[in-house]
Parts: structure tokens; sequence; C-alpha cells
């Protein structure tokens, strides 16, 4: 096993680091003219000093190891009735549950059993820079027969996951919850279920991502249904805006990938659902994570109302809803009192067919067919940009330092999706400075909405009243502007992408880039 865990670094191969694209690139040459340029900005390094320092400050004397090991492999899955060949963490969809106290220390032994490199990224951590599992930022891909140790503080309770940060392989089986507990956590409810949705075509009908990908490439942009939305209806200034429409809150193009065959709730199809039990009258909590490629949630339980407490593990002030909408890579937490009976825990995939449907018993009676419609799913749903942030997590009041522009593009015929013009490998950076206040503002130019996730951080929606939710991943709506806002606290070199896998892998990054 390769000694890359805490507290020693593994140095970059040739593939690592510096084959980060021509912007990346081009400053790390500037740095290395530091004798003809002395005040020329350096990087800083995943292999940094200052990597290892945070991760110092954030290691607690004693803190407990968990010890967990991953292999990627291919394997036959059953969905309910339906077997697939797909690829997956341990055999099995979704992957084991990784569950630990805040402040531990998760080491976790990644075997790449695959026919094609792979690498694992906690979704949502502030962790380390080094164990952000981003290929060729912070480390190399682990090749086919290979291995990687991931070690690192985790620092924050909350609601996560982990996947692969390689081509499309989010939309295979490799996924699986990561659970971080707060021990003041369980006064306000007496049992948990964790809610894993997807989106599902990997071995169907010899269908794979890959193949997906290759699709979407061929017929280009000319082939996409824009939605044939009227620009001069929109709302480009600050906020998020969605739509007061509650049959299309996210406008009229909600995806690529039209004809997903299934969608799931951990890893189950309707006609043979995952069952969550308990006794009626208790309080459930539900940890739900859309860990899908292409495909937004409507979320709602029969006959309940969600209280949400959580929004990508942050505490917000508690909100009560009939529905809620989840982009991909977001998390909420919210809390059920439970009835008598069955109920039906209906994900309806927004904007397109079908829906991901589990089971919720605490009594006798006729579980409901997997095509019901809760009657709850037909009010607006409660979408993340509404949440008010808890006022113990709360950043400080403070100006930004500096203002930095995402702005979300489209290519011209080829499919191609961009930031600030440029699709990855080939970007410009954004650079930060540790112990600055950013403002970050997501500028959506194009008619699709895209879900956008920061690495390593958790930002604070930009609202008037200035207690936005605390957040890791956002919907920006076509031809919206989110601004966020992020203390500078964590440095390294971190990935800023939309998590459609598909825009993701057809070049819709960058990296935030701390400088010294």
């Amino acid at each position: 096993m390769p000694s890359n865990g805490f507290p020693t670094l593994a140095p970059m191969n040739r593939r690592g680091f510096f084959a980060l694209g021509t912007g990346l690139a081009a400053a790390a040459a500037l740095a290395a003219c530091g004798k003809n340029a002395p005040s020329a900005p350096a990087l800083v390094r995943p292999d940094s000093d200052a990597v290892r320092n945070a991760e110092n400050a954030r290691r607690v004397a004693g803190a407990a190891t968990r010890e967990v090991a991953l292999r990627a492999e291919p394997a036959t899955i059953d969905l309910g009735g339906i077997q697939v060949n797909t690829w997956a963490y341990g055999g099995a969809l979704p992957g084991k549950e990784i569950r630990l106290a805040k402040g531990e220390v998760l080491r976790a032994d990644l075997t790449n059993a695959l026919p094609a490199p792979t690498t694992t990224h906690w979704h949502g951590l502030a962790l380390r820079n080094d164990m952000d599992g981003a290929p060729d930022v912070t480390q190399p891909a682990v090749a086919p027969g290979g291995t990687f140790r991931y070690e690192f503080t985790v620092p924050d309770a909350g609601t996560y996951f982990f996947h692969p940060h390689v081509g499309v392989q989010l939309d295979r089986g490799l996924y699986a919850p990561l659970i971080v507990e707060d021990p003041a956590d369980g006064k306000d409810y007496d049992l948990e279920a964790v809610v894993v949705l997807d989106d599902w075509l990997d071995g169907v009908n010899g269908r794979d991502p890959d193949q997906e990908l290759r699709k979407l490439q061929e017929q280009g942009m000319a082939g996409m249904d824009m939605g044939g939305m009227d620009h001069g209806g929109m709302n480009h200034g600050g906020g998020m805006g969605m739509s007061s429409d509650p049959d299309a809150p996210l406008g009229s193009d909600t995806g690529d990938v039209k004809d997903y065959p299934y969608y799931l709730v951990n890893g189950r199809i309707g006609t043979d659902p995952v069952t969550f039990t308990g006794r009626p009258g208790q309080r459930m909590r539900l940890r739900i994570i859309n860990a899908a490629s292409d495909t937004a949630f409507r979320v709602a339980v029969g006959e309940h109302r969600l209280r949400v407490t959580h929004s990508d593990g942050y505490p917000v002030q508690p909100a009560t809803t009939d529905s809620l909408l989840l982009g991909m890579g977001e998390r909420f937490d919210a809390i059920i009192d439970l009835a008598d009976g069955v109920f039906p825990l209906v994900a309806s995939a927004e904007g397109k067919t079908g829906q991901a449907f589990a089971l919720i018993r605490t009594g006798g009676g006729t579980a409901p067919a997997a095509d019901i419609r809760p009657a709850e799913l037909s009010s607006p749903p409660l979408t993340g940009d509404r949440l008010i942030a808890a006022e113990a997590v709360r950043l400080p009041a403070r100006k930004p330092d500096r203002v930095l522009d995402a702005i979300l593009g489209m290519g011209k015929g080829k499919y191609v999706w961009t930031i600030n013009g440029k699709a990855y490998p080939d970007h410009d950076m954004l650079n930060v400075s540790q112990g600055e206040r950013i403002r970050l503002r997501f500028v959506n130019n194009t008619m699709m909405f895209h879900p956008m996730h920061l690495h390593g951080h958790t930002y604070q929606v930009v609202t008037p009243a200035g207690t936005g939710p605390r957040k890791d991943t956002s919907l920006v709506l076509p031809m919206q502007t989110v601004e966020v806002d992020f203390d500078a606290n964590n440095p390294g070199q971190w990935m800023i992408h939309c998590h459609n896998a598909y825009h993701g892998e057809a070049g819709m990054m960058s990296i935030l880039s701390y400088m010294r």
C-alpha cells in the first residue's frame, strides 16, 4: 500500500499535478521562473507544507481511526428482478455505507480491480487537498490493478457520499453514502433512513455511460432540446429566482439523457422496492442523497410532510414542505412524524418520465403501487436556495476580498460545456489566497440548469439578509446567477464543476487555485 496517508504526502509523478491544462501549466511555468520574477505567485501544491499544516490543525490528538477497504470492481447487480453488469464498490449497489464521528480519521484503502483507471472523491468534505480524488489535480488516477490509501480527518458532521472522479464512472454503480455523526444529534428523532437516489442505464440493452457520452458528442448541441425558452423572461441578476411554474421549476430542459430505463432508491427499482420500517408516532430522519448523473428529483412521502433540517451536511432553520427538489450532488436531511400504515416514498425524475420508489412501513396494509404519484408531489417543491442557515453555522459578516466569476456556457455545434469560455482541461484558474473571503458568482448563460459543486469548501449562498444556507452544491437555473461566499481556509488545488456527469466530462470544470 502506498505510504501516502497522514502525515506523509506522496510526490506527484509526471502524470500528476502539472498535467492540469493550459491555465495551471502556465501558472506553474511562471512560478518556476522565480529567480527572474521574485514577485511571481506560486501554486500551493497538494503535496505542500500548507496542506500538511491544515490537516495538522484539523486533527485532534488521540482521534480514532476508522479503517475501511474499498474495492472497485466489475459486478453483476440485481436491481430487483433486473440483472445488470456494471462497476461497483464491493459488488454492492450502493456500496457499503461508511459511518463515523466528526473529528475521526478515515483510512480507506482503494483497490482498483476495474479495466480502467479510477479515483475516489469524498463529495462535500472539507478534507486535505491531496486526498480529494481529483485525477491529475490532487493525485494521479489509480491504474487497473493499483491501490491508493486515502487518509484524512473528517472535520464536519453531515450527510455525504463518495464516488469516482474519472470520466462518467459516476453513472455506473460506483457510489456509497458517507455519514458523519455529531454527538449532539438524535434529540429530535428516533431512527433514520439513508435514501440514495440514482438514474440508471448501465448494462441495460447494451448501454453504458461511455457509449452514452459518445452518442451525445456525435449528435452535438444541434441534437439537444434546449427547451425553447424565452431569454427575455429570465432574471440574470443576483439570486436564484426559481421558476414560478411548480410543474417546471428547473425550466424546460431538464437533462441530456432523456430515456433512463430505471430510477432507483438504494439500488432497487420500484417493482421490488427497498422498505424502511418504524413504529407509528416515531420520528424518522431521512438522509437523502442525489447520486444521479443527469437527473434532479422531486421527493415526497405520501401522507407526510417533510421537516428539512440540513442541507449538504449543514443545519438550517427547520422548514416544512410537502416536497423537496434535489439537484445532482445535493443532499438534504428531513424528519417525518410516522403515521400508521404503509406509505410511498417517491422521487419523481424532474422533467422526465419515471420515478424512483420505496416504502415506509409502520403497520399493516397493502403497499401502494410503484407508479403512485402522492398528492404531495403536486405542491411547489422546496429548493435549497430558500433555506436559512442555522445561526451557529453562518459565516461572520465580512466584505469579500475578491469576486470571481464562473460563467457557464456551451459550445456552438459540438457537445461542449464551458466555464469562462473554456472546456477543461483548458481553463483559466480561479486564483485565491489563504485567508481571503471569496465571492463566487455562478453566471449561467445557457438554457439548461447546472448543479455546480465546489470541492474542499462549504460556502454560504448570498441572500439580502445574509442568512443563506451553507452548501457545496447549488442549482443554477437557465440565464440565472447564483452568488456564494466562502473563506479560503483550505489550501490546495480544488475542482469546481457541474455535477451533471456528462456536462463535467464535456468540459464544464475548472480549478480554484490557492496561490502564495
